[in-house]
């Protein structure tokens, strides 16, 4: 019959929550862990995904408790964004309606899994209390000039008369509510100058040996960084000295220009638009209007067709003065570099296929060393290696890398450039045109301009009133009445900022809040802070690697300038990364669409807590993806009740085991002997599997092993009882982590001392390590010939005249010639004869 694991889960759930069982304090005579995953989106409900995740966390909390640590382990959720409205527009509800009941029901689910969270630091970040602070935040910001407005395009449906999110653009560019096509409309919006710690970000990756490289190079390839030139070209036949500015890692083939390309986004497209005669001027915005329709994907793919106009003008080469066409071209983007390139077709593959679309001109500037100038009709190719410089006037005949220097200082002795190192990180847009988020503490005022809210006027509330348009759009726009307020510096009107704040904002310094979620003066005390921070180990998907991650390490980095964070050596958040692998079913990843989902809820029903967390802590590696099994949950259970019933079975003999431990020495029966040796060596394996590999799998088969070797053992006298006894303890403690319910109500069943969640963890005695005897291997001439056991730790020599005095030894040798004898020490004996 199976245990009733429902009464005992629920049974010791309320146990520690009565006993304020997993509070976290500051406590200088322990050593600190901060243990956090990636707090949910309050999506509805816990998907497999989240039990994984949390089922890692929560083992790390237990064990490091166990090992002495004082540990904060927080939970929380990342409570505003768009699904919220969606879901309230199809659910005909409110999102904070729909946002706090979903996070009621996943706390409800987050305790039925046993999870040891501090359930007093429950941060939601849709709550005024939370995201006040982050409106402080961007107070900060702003006076030093980290956060700033700009126009930047969004994406504009004209029948919805909204801003839609690139998630709601879909299929090759159409509004998700009405099917229209989208467009790019220039907004007034306001960024965080991310990019003034672009190269801190980059360089202190090498500070941060507990994450995985996979995501370090993710993060650095998306910082990015290109060392070059920056300079401007000039614009022909302009009386206002209009200029492109233009940003190159190869100047040196810059003599080989023969167009300049524009993104359609590019400012000064509209300038020269308003410069033509009516029809072209038409030709060209219906043209940048087609072009900003498309994906970046699709405008930039590899091999795509290229579209392009010329806009009529011209610009001047800076180092020749000749006149190249000025052009817009769709694979152009504003989001890297400045938006405007130097056509060089004959050393650019996306060059060379506009010039030879567009009929543009191509010259060589690059050649290969002894070879000759390349024909620019003849070619079929860019020639993009490096080599040589050709028809560059004074800098013929340098290699590619002096080219490079000299054209560079050629530049800068002019005034006319400059050497600088460019990243492909872009200043973070934290405007949203939405509703639920965290709205922006500006104000307008025609007197005063851009305006920020007082501190003691913090926080700017969200109305919980507002009506979610059906169109989707923001839900402010139509509340006049919370629009309409007055400028804080001269009392005369004014209006509020009807954006509010990315979500990644949320999510950027959560992990500080936790530490001090009752602080109503700060946004966290800076003692909490000095103690806990950073943390030592951020479990979630790969999926948040540059993002989520990227904007974490920047508002750290910002805070600590500050001054908020006392120690100056906290620029880091998380000096450990675990990345879980994802949850598979039938060869995909669990998904509605596939119907492939298993039900957290109707697993932890059916079997348990306990065997949920135990499946998915054995069946895979963290890191790795789990492929799950009915099977293997099953089999989970099955082992659990074993567990059970091994207790239940021998209370007789578990209860006349206490006492005094008995050490190794005092043990004579080969039995006992190796049920300790047992004993100690899961001990060992089972800490070194969690504490240094994460091997949580391994971790279980060797639990798995103590078991069985429990269930067969037979002991014949008190001191075999002690062992028993001493067996059955070790697994309850080591299993604890992984399955606290079952282990609790065991320990307390055979009368343990305190509760598990209390204990200590065990610790391996070296005498019980040793092995009474080793297997030796006798080899002659390299081939097995016999084995059998000695004892341990014999020397090369020791080992050799003990192998040979054997009386089977010298028969298997009895006339054969001796001629060197080769010994390696708890392993083998090879004896070369001839």
């Amino acid at each position: 019959m199976a245990y009733d694991f429902s009464a005992i889960e629920g049974k010791w759930q309320k146990k520690w929550d009565d006993a304020g069982a997993f509070c976290a304090e500051t406590d200088s005579s322990k050593p600190k862990f901060y243990c956090l995953e990636m707090f949910p989106y309050p999506s509805g409900a816990l998907h497999m995904g989240h039990l994984r995740n949390y089922s890692i966390g929560d083992l790390t909390a237990r064990f490091l408790r166990m090992k002495g640590y004082n540990v904060m382990y927080p939970i929380g959720f990342d409570s505003f964004g768009m699904p919220a409205e969606n879901a309230a527009i199809k659910m005909k509800t409110h999102p904070a309606e729909w946002t706090l009941k979903n996070i009621d029901h996943m706390m409800a689910q987050l305790k039925s899994m046993g999870c040891s969270y501090d359930w007093r630091r429950v941060a939601k970040t849709c709550l005024p209390e939370y995201y006040r602070w982050s409106q402080w935040f961007f107070l900060r910001m702003f006076e030093r000039g980290l956060a700033y407005r700009k126009y930047a395009p969004v994406n504009w449906c004209e029948t919805c008369g909204t801003v839609l999110a690139n998630e709601q653009v879909i299929d090759d560019g159409v509004c998700w509510r009405c099917g229209e096509p989208v467009v790019k409309k220039k907004l007034e919006q306001w960024f965080l100058r991310i990019t003034d710690y672009a190269d801190e970000l980059v360089k202190d990756l090498d500070s941060l040996p507990g994450w995985p490289e996979r995501v370090l190079t993710m993060q650095r390839n998306w910082i990015g960084s290109s060392e070059g030139v920056r300079f401007n070209i000039g614009v022909a036949d302009t009386d206002s000295g209009l200029s492109i500015e233009a940003f190159t890692t190869r100047i040196d083939t810059i003599f080989g220009i023969t167009f300049i390309a524009l993104a359609p986004e590019h400012p000064i497209v509209s300038e020269l638009a308003e410069r033509q005669s009516a029809g072209k001027r038409d030709e060209i915005l219906a043209f940048t209007k087609e072009i900003t329709r498309r994906t970046a994907i699709e405008r930039t793919a590899a091999g795509g067709d290229k579209m392009g106009l010329d806009t009529g003008f011209f610009a001047v080469n800076p180092v020749n003065g000749a006149l190249v066409p000025i052009w817009i071209a769709d694979y152009i983007l504003t989001d890297y570099g400045t938006g405007a390139i130097m056509g060089v077709p004959a050393h650019d593959r996306r060059d060379f296929d506009f010039a030879r679309k567009y009929g543009l001109g191509i010259i060589p500037v690059v050649r290969r060393e002894g070879e000759p100038i390349p024909d620019p009709d003849a070619m079929t190719e860019a020639a993009e290696a490096d080599g040589v410089a050709c028809n560059s006037g004074e800098f013929d005949g340098l290699p590619t890398e002096d080219a490079i220097k000299n054209i560079a200082e050629w530049f800068e002795a002019r005034n006319i450039g400059k050497r600088e190192t460019q990243y492909r990180l872009r200043d973070w847009l934290i405007s949203r045109q939405r509703y639920w988020g965290t709205p922006i503490p500006v104000v307008y005022c025609e007197k005063c301009g851009v305006t920020p809210v007082p501190e003691q006027d913090l926080p700017v509330e969200l109305p919980l009133d507002a009506k979610i348009p059906e169109n989707g759009g923001n839900a402010l726009l139509e509340r006049p009445d919370w629009i309409n307020t007055t400028c804080p510096k001269c009392g005369g009107p004014a209006r509020r900022e009807t954006d509010t704040m990315d979500t990644f904002i949320c999510s950027s310094w959560y992990f500080l809040r936790y530490l001090s979620l009752d602080s109503n003066d700060a946004p966290f005390k800076p003692e909490d802070a000095d103690y806990w921070m950073p943390v030592d180990l951020y479990i979630g998907g790969i999926e948040h690697a540059c993002l989520h991650l990227i904007y974490a390490r920047f508002f750290t980095k910002v805070l600590s300038d500050l001054g908020l964070i006392p120690d100056k050596n906290v620029r880091e958040p998380f000096t450990g990364l675990l990345t879980q692998g994802m949850v598979i079913k039938d060869g995909a990843k669990m998904s509605k669409s596939l119907g492939n989902v298993v039900d957290p809820d109707e697993i932890i029903k059916r079997y348990g807590a306990d065997t949920a967390r135990l499946f998915i802590l054995f069946a895979s590696p963290p890191e790795k993806s789990l492929d799950w099994s009915d099977k293997g949950v099953d089999g989970a259970s099955r082992f659990l009740n074993r567990v059970y019933r091994l207790v239940e079975d021998n209370m007789g003999v578990i209860r006349s085991g206490g006492g005094e431990c008995v050490s190794m020495p005092r043990l004579t029966g080969k039995a006992d002997r190796d049920m300790k040796r047992l004993i100690h060596s899961a001990i060992d394996r089972v800490t070194r599997d969690i504490e240094r590999e994460r091997q949580l799998n391994t971790a279980v088969a060797r639990l798995m092993e103590l078991c069985n070797g429990l269930a067969s053992y037979k002991p014949a006298d008190k001191p075999g009882r002690a062992v028993f006894r001493e067996g059955v303890e070790t697994l309850l403690l080591c299993l604890s982590p992984f399955c606290p319910h079952i282990c609790e109500e065991l320990w307390e069943m055979i009368g343990g001392k305190g509760h598990l969640f209390s204990a200590s963890w065990p610790k391996p005695d070296p005498d019980a390590l040793t092995a009474d005897t080793v297997p030796i291997v006798l080899q002659v001439n390299g081939k097995l010939r016999e084995q059998f056991d000695m004892e341990p730790g014999l020397s090369r020599e020791e080992l050799t005249a003990r192998v040979m005095e054997r009386p089977e030894t010298k028969s298997r040798l009895d006339g054969k010639e001796i001629v060197k004898v080769i010994a390696v020490p708890d392993r083998l004996v090879n004896v070369v004869v001839r």
